[in-house]
């Protein structure tokens, strides 16, 4: 994926073929193309209110209703949703890359007879790329997400990337709900992903909102780290907000734990001239002896 930013708060991004336009208010320099690159964009988010469907896109011929992508041994599908994402965030490759490699060394240490994966669980999994590619290197994965649509895209893309067989279990339920029932049962994970939204809602109404529940969350999941964890990664979109504020709640959570916390931006860089777009704030924690 490429980007390009202007100076009317909007970003130019290509997803494989798609060059798509879409608000971005962290990009306030002036644009590098020409408005005659602007304008032949294939989609642009308009915001135009539509209760389903890509009524929000307004676009410039006919497009596919979905079109596929890879990265590394994933094959995915994109598709334009009415809440501007196309089910893709390149920024997290950066998180990808690095979890993969944890998890392929973890199972490379283990005696070949001892044959158990590493357990992830990965909160708020929308469409599924973390789950699989974490699973393609070797871990066991639980992907937890409110949305069955969500649920049933990356089913899809398991399917799309060949890759049916690897062990992926698929929960649609409220990320709260699901985490009190696993310190209930004493579950426990050696990796833990979190992703989650600003505001949302549960499939029975339940309602997420970040700054009041996340502190509550985080304290939940560090009870499922396992007793030779990985990491656990939080990644935030809430753009006003800072990395040094997620950074010192992670701290202050899991330091009984021991380890380290590193924290963050994540994110985009411009074809040609380089300048880098900031589309979302990470914290990770990992054990002494981390990576």
């Amino acid at each position: 994926m490429r980007s390009s930013t202007a100076a009317t708060a909007a970003s130019s991004k290509r997803y494989g073929g798609m060059r798509v336009v879409r608000p971005e208010e962290q990009a306030l320099w002036s644009p590098r193309l020409p408005m005659r690159e602007w304008d032949a964009a294939d989609a642009v988010f308009t915001g135009d209110v539509e209760e389903e469907g890509p009524g929000r896109w307004r676009f410039a011929r006919a497009l596919p209703e979905s079109w596929t992508m890879r990265f590394g041994p994933a094959r995915f599908s994109c598709r334009f949703t009415s809440f501007r994402h196309v089910g893709v965030f390149p920024e997290q490759a950066a998180h990808w890359s690095a979890m993969r490699a944890d998890i392929a060394a973890r199972v490379a240490a283990l005696p070949s007879a001892e044959g158990r994966r590493p357990r992830l669980l990965n909160l708020f999994g929308y469409t599924g790329l973390a789950s699989i590619l974490a699973a393609e290197a070797g871990a066991e994965v639980t992907h937890v997400d409110a949305s069955k649509k969500a649920i049933q895209w990356a089913r899809e893309n398991q399917a799309l990337s060949g890759l049916d067989h690897l062990p992926i279990r698929w929960i649609c339920e409220d990320a709260g709900r699901f985490v009190a029932r696993e310190v209930r049962r004493g579950g426990r994970y050696d990796a833990i992903i979190l992703d989650p939204p600003k505001y949302g809602r549960g499939p029975n109404g339940e309602v997420w909102q970040l700054f009041e529940h996340l502190p509550g969350m985080l304290d939940a999941v560090k009870a499922l780290v396992s007793d030779d964890p990985l990491f656990v990664i939080l990644t935030v979109y809430a753009m006003r907000a800072s990395f040094v504020s997620f950074h010192e709640l992670m701290h202050e959570i899991f330091a009984p734990l021991g380890g380290r916390c590193r924290s963050g931006e994540l994110l985009l860089v411009e074809e040609g001239e380089g300048r880098r777009l900031a589309t979302s704030l990470f914290t990770r924690w990992e054990p002494e002896g981390g990576r």
